[in-house]
């Protein structure tokens, strides 16, 4: 027995309409994957493609969900800025992981990291003393906040030539105000090298030098006392024997 054709229809459209009712099914979107996407931003920076680097790194900060990536990636992108050669806004980076992670285990690397942005602008004392004095307030900042920092070895050996950067720069302006007869500016960075860099390697030409300025300005007591200082505490160099010809020329100028 043949049924009706439309009878073979209805069932069709019943299936039709009953499918045309469902809410089609979305697939969703891969799941961001942070450790994948961290390992693909510092190849990268490897590569030397900063920009699209720091891109990727910015969307782990945004999507890494569990957390552990986010602080590494802002660590990164401060390194890619350094390895651009753009300083400051390295040091910005590095300051903002500290404010955002004081306690992280990287949290000490980032500050060497910005005292070392300014101990690489040393060039020498004429141009390098700016970098020396910021590089080495960061160095004493690590120190303090991070006293069980693992740079502690090679800290001190930065922190020292910072100091006497900073010192030859004071005494090279020292010697150029001496050469030119301006006695008191003169006297005054010497003087103010001895109070900050007590341990200064060149002690011997400060005080030298401290005993012509106050010898040409008139003031022959403290000018013996510098001289005097040299003799007594450099007794073998050659500069001691400077200071005797100086003090000599005192005495003879007191007797006429």
């Amino acid at each position: 027995m043949k049924l009706p054709r439309i009878a073979l229809i209805i069932p069709a459209l019943l299936l039709v309409f009953a499918c045309a009712g469902k809410t089609p099914v979305k697939t969703s979107p891969e799941e961001f994957n942070p450790e994948v996407a961290f390992e693909k931003a510092n190849k990268l920076i490897d590569d030397k493609d900063y920009a699209e680097a720091r891109a990727l790194l910015l969307e782990i900060k945004n999507r890494d969900l569990t957390k552990k990536y986010a602080p590494l990636a802002q660590l990164r992108i401060a390194d890619a800025y350094v390895k651009e050669d753009e300083t400051e806004l390295a040091v910005a980076e590095y300051r903002r992981f500290i404010e955002l992670y004081p306690d992280h285990r990287h949290a000490p690397y980032a500050q060497y990291q910005i005292a070392m942005v300014y101990f690489n602008q040393i060039e020498s004392p004429e141009r390098g003393y700016g970098g020396a004095a910021k590089a080495l307030a960061e160095f004493e900042k690590l120190k303090r906040d991070y006293p069980r920092n693992p740079y502690k070895d090679v800290v001190e050996l930065r922190i020292e030539k910072c100091r006497n950067t900073m010192a030859d720069y004071e005494f090279l302006v020292g010697e150029f105000y001496l050469k030119r007869g301006s006695y008191n500016a003169a006297i005054g960075r010497f003087e103010t090298l001895l109070k900050k860099f007590p341990d200064y390697k060149k002690e011997e030409n400060v005080l030298l030098n401290l005993g012509i300025a106050y010898k040409n300005s008139g003031d022959t007591e403290k000018a013996e006392l510098y001289l005097n200082r040299l003799i007594e505490k450099y007794p073998n160099s050659r500069l001691a024997g400077d200071a005797k010809k100086e003090l000599s020329s005192l005495k003879k100028a007191a007797t006429k």
